[in-house]
């Protein structure tokens, strides 16, 4: 006890005399009942806040950072004392008093309801499918939109009568616009016989009359070319005549996404609108019809040539329409929402004064200038190509070259693909597959450091519900641990699972853990991923991310398949990890049979001990040396240049060992090869040669297993990788490792919806981590490209999990479904700000998932069966009701698999024009569509990707996501039917879905977003760069030189009211609209004057 006691006042004296320097370092004051003091409040404060408000109420005014650096070094030796429970739920009953919307009573029993009637519904679209399919043949009238036999009866010089054959006394008109495509026919008699044998469709019915047409049917097969939406349910009663007066029923029905489908809009046209031409156009083209200079009607610009012949008439203007934001909160809401509440983005925790910060700062504006320096380059390159190069073959006197130069020219980029040099010296032409070893895979696995403990880790797992498992990289724990399990006889109770944060590793880990078992992949040893799954009825063992073990919770709340679920590599702290272990803490309640093992890379074991019930830790001891780090005297301003000459110092004058450099994203990686290839050339060949490898999400894995090779003798090799070798990486070798102490992280900003990449300064544990790696093979050394001061006060503790600064949407929806609506009360190991809760609910109201009263609805219980954001659910989910699913499907399959077109360096102008080939006027969506149902119709081809500058790597993953959408609009019986050419329905559904990312033409330039007035442009990439349309709605936006639109449609603006009234509303006319408040009316001005020429002070200077 007196040795206990003793060392708790060393602990204090120590804690004192740190609280001493800290003052001493940032106040100047070295006052030691001070320090005490300030220890005494610290100790007894949990919450930061209260801290502060302790300090500023005795008059101390410090800095926030410095009072966050205190509470930090205090708590680290004297935790908190814990509040009593009375204490803690008075906190959260005063939380759920001020977010009521958050703490709605948890209702499975709703959501059970919502799931059989749903699957009731599915069971009579089944049946009354097989009755209508026995009762077709006996209808005694012609259903709309449906192919019949007929014989042409009577031709006319307009169109020709067609005798229906399967309806007695049934004929309809064939207008001569219907009768073919792809050129006008001035007379029936033309191309139709009487008693001619033909295929028609019926277009439109009112009364007796037919309206038919042979143009949307192949008259050899009679297959429909223009295919629309199946009837059903109550749709099915307006199959014969949508017209019919009020009395038999209404004219309109809201679909399952809640859109108004209104019957007399339905006929499609069979050919694109006629672009609207602008009043100067139509002024010429009316000079040159008066002029005489256009004699024939098909000269006229206006001409139809797809249509009867008409020329195009401008109608009257039409009225501006002004829309504003639905500010009327639903009832679940009210005050809580973003029009009541100042809700501000994620603050990820940095002085914004120090040297990190500056440092930041100062990198994203250098790669911003970089950014606009290579776009300046690659337009004067383009710029001095000339644009006619089949002018030297007519000139019949061309000057002297000229022909060569321009053969050379168009011959350009038709070579294979080009890699620039540094990455052609790095990888050359031999690419590898993995790490090499000499051993068997036996050796392989009793080398691990978990091998030695493999008897004592299965009596632990026997002995413990749930156990924290903590181990290095690399020490064995991801692949031995499943396999033990299933040794000791686990798999007879059910499956093992286990969830990795990354698709790629959980496929290459369940490759390898196959070859180990000795199974094919897919058979015992499996894994499922989003969009994939490789899993059979023997799988014993599967790998999964985690977001998949949540949509099997979402089947089967109890997870019944499974005896064991292991979460590895928790560290790593994803959203749906997060969500997992509330989950899990739950279920490990309900079901004492299953195991639960957590593990980690990371020193924070007792956080996670602490959260699952204080349950045992277990480590694996690593196979770790002695790593010395060294600090920078003085910041570093540009860390990036900084870096590069620390690898060159090592290089040149250290001991043999490879060298890991951290930075941020693929862009700085690049930049820094590039510069380092360049440097090492410049030295000539008089030093050691330098491999250079980047390592980045986005490089093919053949290109990354090269990290892994030993350095040939004589050279050094240097890994330029992104966070992913903090913890997921294991490269051997590394025995210095440089750390500018920089990240990207993914922020959420809740009030305009929007993600962005943040350049920020890592935590302390994350620097710790990446000291790790240099102490791997042997004594290393961690070059901290920043000062031990930074390190101290500038770096948080630990990093901010991913679920306190990203957007919760789908987070959210999924909890819904199944039934959990108390978000307040959900056992979060850090739970997530209200505002971002808040946030997200409103998301979902306005897509139509929640009621007013914060409840799911029947709409969003199936959008939460589709593994897409909510807003990709709702756009699949009203295309179907709009009749454009198929399309629709492709395009989401395509978004979903990022950028399918590459441009290589020496050929960006024919990669360019190729690309403008795929280009639709209405938007890049439908650009995405053209180039899948390009590829389609070439049979899925490969050397066709090539020659058209297209990734068919890219092209087969959309093809794979397809599939498995499509597997689940099948299990739900939902309707896939394209729209044929009416790229309208298609352009509806996506503004259902994306209708919060519309924006409207600015006057001065670029757009303004309608949710927060935010100056925005279109990508130069797009197909809709050249015609700036004057309403848009866009995908994601980019920050590169400017705010960019990604993937950019053009709409109707009446779309927005009519598709998201939640969100929108016609602007009052009698009143100025709030945009218009904003609106700076600039005079106008002519090309020989300034702007401002016209104010007085001007004339009188």
């Amino acid at each position: 006890m007196k040795g206990g006691k003793g060392l708790k006042k060393l602990e204090y004296l120590s804690l004192v005399s740190n609280v001493c320097t800290e003052l001493e370092s940032h106040l100047r004051l070295r006052d030691k009942v001070l320090a005490e003091f300030i220890t005494d409040i610290g100790r007894n404060c949990e919450k930061l806040e209260d801290f502060a408000a302790q300090l500023k109420q005795h008059g101390a005014i410090m800095p926030d950072y410095f009072v966050r650096t205190l509470l930090t070094i205090i708590h680290a030796i004297f935790p908190p004392n814990p509040k009593s429970k009375s204490a803690k739920e008075s906190k959260r009953e005063s939380k759920k008093s001020s977010f009521p919307g958050l703490k709605i009573g948890d209702g499975r029993k709703r959501v059970k309801e919502l799931e059989s009637q749903i699957e009731t519904e599915t069971k009579d679209d089944d049946r009354r499918e097989r009755r209508r399919s026995n009762d077709r043949h006996g209808s005694d009238e012609p259903e709309l939109y449906q192919v019949y036999k007929g014989r042409v009866s009577t031709v006319l010089e307009k169109g020709c009568f067609v005798q229906l054959s399967e309806f007695r006394g049934k004929e309809g008109l064939v207008h001569v616009s219907e009768i073919a495509t792809g050129r006008r026919i001035r007379n029936a008699k033309d191309v139709v016989k009487r008693d001619q044998e033909v295929h028609v469709k019926v277009i439109s019915v009112s009364g007796q009359k037919l309206s038919l047409s042979m143009r949307d049917v192949d008259q050899n097969t009679g297959e429909d070319l223009l295919p629309l939406k199946k009837r059903s349910g109550d749709d099915y009663a307006f199959r014969t005549n949508p017209l019919r007066s009020n009395s038999e029923g209404p004219k309109t029905m809201t679909g399952l996404s809640g859109i108004r489908i209104n019957k007399e809009d339905v006929p499609v046209p069979s050919r694109r609108p006629l672009k609207r031409m602008s009043s100067p156009e139509i002024w010429e083209a009316n000079q040159l019809v008066a002029a005489g200079v256009i004699t024939s009607v098909r000269e006229n610009p206006n001409y139809d040539e797809e249509g009867d012949g008409a020329v195009y008439r401008e109608e009257g203007a039409e009225e501006e329409l002004e829309i504003e934001l639905n500010e009327d909160e639903p009832a679940f809401l009210q005050g809580q929402s973003w029009y009541s509440v100042d809700v501000s983005p994620v603050k990820i925790f940095k002085n914004p004064e120090g040297s990190l910060s500056r440092a930041a700062a100062l990198q994203s504006a250098l790669i911003k200038e970089r950014r606009e320096v290579r776009d300046q380059q690659q337009r004067t390159m383009l710029d001095s190509i000339p644009k006619d190069l089949n002018r030297p073959w007519e000139d019949p006197m061309p000057e002297t070259g000229e022909r060569h130069l321009a053969q050379e020219l168009r011959g350009v980029g038709l070579s294979a693909y080009d890699m620039p040099e540094w990455k052609k010296d790095a990888f050359g032409k031999s690419l590898t597959f993995g790490q090499r070893s000499k051993l068997s895979i036996q050796d392989q696995r009793e080398s691990l450091p978990i091998a030695k403990l493999k008897h004592e880790l299965i009596q632990a797992v026997n002995d413990n519900q749930v156990l924290v498992v903590i181990g290095e990289t690399g020490s064995g724990k991801t692949t031995q641990v499943t396999q033990y399990l299933a040794d000791a006889g686990y798999t007879t109770k059910g499956k093992i699972g286990c969830t990795q944060p990354r698709r790629v590793a959980a496929m290459s880990v369940a490759k390898r853990v196959a070859e180990e078992f000795g199974c094919r992949l897919g058979e015992e040893v499996g894994y499922a991923i989003r969009f994939e799954d490789c899993t059979g009825p023997d799988t014993v063992i599967k790998y999964m991310t985690d977001g998949m073990l949540l949509r099997e919770i979402l089947i089967d709340e109890n997870l019944s398949q499974y005896a064991v679920v292991m979460l590895d590599e928790a560290h790593e702290r994803t959203i749906h990890t997060d969500v997992l272990f509330g989950l899990l803490k739950q279920l490990v309640k309900r079901r004492p049979d299953l195991r639960l093992i957590v593990t980690s890379a990371t020193l924070d074991a007792e956080k996670f001990s602490g959260y699952f019930f204080n349950c045992n830790i277990f480590t694996i001891p690593g196979r770790t040396y002695p790593v010395e780090i060294l600090y920078t005297k003085q910041p570093e301003s540009d860390y990036l240049d900084a870096s590069l000459i620390t690898v060159m110092q090592i290089h040149l004058t250290e001991p043999e060992g490879d060298i890991l450099l951290f930075l941020t994203g693929q862009e700085e990686i690049d930049h820094a090869c590039q510069c380092l290839y360049e440097r090492m050339k410049g030295l000539g060949k008089n030093v050691p040669e330098l491999v250079i490898l980047p390592v980045y999400s986005a490089l093919p894995s053949e290109m990354q297993s090269r990290i892994f090779e030993p350095a040939p003798p004589g050279k050094r090799k240097v890994v330029v990788a992104t966070n992913i070798a903090e913890a997921s990486l294991t490269i051997d070798g590394i025995f210095y490792v440089i750390d500018p102490g920089f990240t990207k992280q993914n922020i959420y900003n809740p009030k305009q919806g929007l993600d962005s990449l943040v350049i920020t300064p890592i935590s302390q544990a994350s620097a710790k981590q990446r000291a790790g790696r240099a102490g791997r093979t042997g004594p290393g050394k961690c070059y901290r490209l920043y000062t031990e001061s930074a390190f101290q006060n500038e770096m948080s503790p630990a990093s901010v999990p991913e679920i306190q600064r990203i957007n919760l949407g789908m987070i959210t929806l999924t909890m819904k479904a199944m039934g959990i609506n108390d978000l307040l009360s959900f056992d979060f190991m850090d739970p997530p700000s209200p505002q971002a809760l808040i946030s997200a609910m409103e998301q979902l109201y306005s897509l139509g998932a929640l009621d007013e009263e914060g409840l799911l609805t029947k709409l969003g219980r199936k959008m939460a069966e589709f593994p897409l954001d909510p807003p990709l659910s709702k756009m699949l989910l009203a295309s179907v009701d709009l009749g454009c699913s198929d399309e629709i499907l492709t395009i989401i399959a395509m978004i979903q698999t990022g950028n399918i077109f590459y441009r290589p360096r020496e050929k960006q102008a024919q990669a360019d024009q190729k690309r403008a080939k795929f280009f639709q006027p209405e938007g890049d969506h439908l650009t995405l569509l053209a180039v899948y149902e390009a590829w389609k119709a070439k049979n899925f081809s490969g050397p066709w990707c090539f020659e058209n500058f297209v990734q068919s790597r890219s092209l087969r993953r959309a093809q794979d996501v397809r599939k498995q959408l499509l597997t689940i609009m099948d299990r739900y019986k939902l309707d896939v039917v394209s729209a044929g050419k009416n790229f309208t329905k298609v352009r509806k559904a996506i503004t259902a879905g994306f209708f919060f990312h519309a924006g409207r033409k600015d006057p001065q330039e670029g757009y303004r977003t309608l949710v927060e007035n935010q100056p925005v442009y279109i990508h130069p990439s797009s197909s809709m760069f050249q015609k700036q349309p004057d309403w848009v709605i866009y995908h994601e936006l980019v920050m590169t030189t400017k705010e960019y639109m990604r993937e950019v449609i053009a709409i109707d603006p009446k779309w927005l009211v009519e598709l998201a009234p939640r969100f929108y509303k016609s602007a009052d006319p009698g009143k100025m609209s709030k945009r218009k408040r904003q609106e700076c009316i600039e005079p106008l001005c002519d090309r020989y004057h300034e702007p401002n020429s016209w104010r007085l002070s001007k004339r009188r200077a």
